[in-house]
């Protein structure tokens, strides 16, 4: 019941540690070193902001969208309202041929106003200021679903070293994966099927720490067991190099009330240390999960692919997260088929327009949909609900339309739906 070390329990640490080695198989096994406890992956992106950026010196945050929006007012609580930047994404994750382009002319904006150092934070040798800040949830992404390739990890990686950019994953439903297949052999699988980018930055080209490097590296993972133990919890890791967990350990908070988290981080350190834990994810929470999600979509084939409904992604052998990332037939619009569905049908499912002022990053005709939480029938009904919605509205645009909705969702309407 005392204050924790800085870093987080040392127990917690090294069995976090001895199980992404064991899931991921990096070249290297993961030491306690690269591990920093949090009060779960919110908490710790807003610790991150504060020990690397400056809203002044740091030029941007690249969000690639869709997005997890629930993130961007932290990004705004850092100072980076009128800085935040949607990235696209193509069949294999994030654009890069937009990103480099959009951070070149960054880049020209800063020398041009002499942005040459920070404004706010003072000199520290425990951290270090970054011109850039790249978000993205890599794997089985909120909201969309996809999975980013290995080439396009490597590429962003690259491109981070180049400019001085930190990229922060969300790496929470890393664990939470089967196969894809609607009659699978297996239903869970112990083995990470894509290196995360904090691997890649760690052994790509010499890695993070190579010749030259300052060694903070460019790449760190938020951790989670929100998703695989407890929301409530709050207790989440995040792992880079070991220069950069250090400075994660010496935020302010944590200096002053020790590693957030001190007390449930010990019970999660039993049940990792028991195996309980790991059992748990993958005897239980990824068969049900992979069960709800094939149900979902035998039911999305079945009801809503004939309307002309999308999915990305068809081709990949290993899928995962909680939700499938669903686009609209012309002309109908996300925002209207949610407020439909939950009037006509009381069926929930989210929407957001994202960016509509950019090319590529606006989705007004994007729905998302959630298998996680309800039983596999009440999502097959679910599903036959909106299908019903869809064709209904189809055949009102058909037969000339009529009034179907109010002129623009409302922002406030889309996040009671996250």
């Amino acid at each position: 019941m005392c204050y924790g070390p800085d870093a987080g329990d040392p127990r917690l640490r090294n069995n976090i540690a001895q199980w992404l080695t064991k899931f991921y198989k990096p070249a290297d096994p993961v030491s306690k070193e690269r591990i920093c406890v949090s009060g779960g992956a919110s908490q710790n992106l807003a610790c991150l902001l504060q020990d690397f950026t400056d809203p002044v010196y740091t030029r941007n945050v690249w969000i690639v969208a869709p997005a997890y929006m629930l993130a961007f007012r932290i990004f705004e609580d850092a100072g980076f309202h009128k800085k935040l930047r949607a990235v696209p994404e193509d069949k294999e994750g994030i654009d890069m041929s937009y990103l480099r382009d959009q951070i070149r002319q960054s880049e020209e904006k800063a020398k041009s106003e002499n942005n040459n150092e920070p404004q706010f934070k003072p000199p520290r040798a425990s951290n270090k200021i970054y011109k850039h800040v790249i978000y993205a949830v890599p794997g089985f992404s909120n909201p969309s679903s996809k999975t980013m390739s290995l080439s396009r990890r490597e590429e962003l990686v690259r491109l981070a070293r180049e400019y001085d950019a930190l990229i922060i994953t969300d790496d929470v439903y890393d664990f939470l994966q089967w196969p894809s297949s609607l009659n699978p052999s297996t239903l869970s699988i112990e083995k990470a099927s894509l290196p995360r980018i904090v691997d890649v930055d760690r052994y790509l080209d010499g890695g993070a720490e190579r010749h030259g490097a300052d060694g903070f590296g460019n790449a760190v993972s938020n951790g989670s067991f929100s998703k695989i133990f407890g929301p409530g919890l709050r207790t989440g890791w995040c792992e880079g190099t070991p220069k950069m967990t250090y400075g994660v350990s010496q935020t302010g908070s944590s200096r002053s009330g020790g590693a957030p988290s001190q007390l449930t981080a010990c019970f999660v350190a039993e049940t990792l240390e028991t195996g309980e834990l790991q059992r748990y994810v993958y005897d239980r929470l990824q068969p049900t999960y992979g069960n709800r999600y094939r149900r979902m979509l035998e039911a999305i084939n079945q009801h809503l692919i004939p309307l002309g409904v999308r999915v990305p992604q068809t081709d990949r052998e290993v899928v995962g997260g909680y939700f499938i990332w669903l686009t609209l037939p012309s002309p109908l619009k996300g925002a209207v088929v949610a407020q439909r569905a939950k009037e006509d049908e009381n069926l929930a499912v989210a929407q957001v327009p994202g960016d509509t002022g950019h090319d590529g990053t606006s989705f007004s005709n994007d729905i998302r949909v959630c298998f996680a939480w309800e039983e596999e029938d009440m999502l097959a009904e679910g599903i036959e609900r909106l299908a019903t919605v869809i064709s209904r509205m189809l055949n009102e645009e058909a037969n000339g339309g009529q009034p179907t909705h109010r002129a623009a969702a409302q922002e406030e309407d889309a996040k009671n739906l996250w």
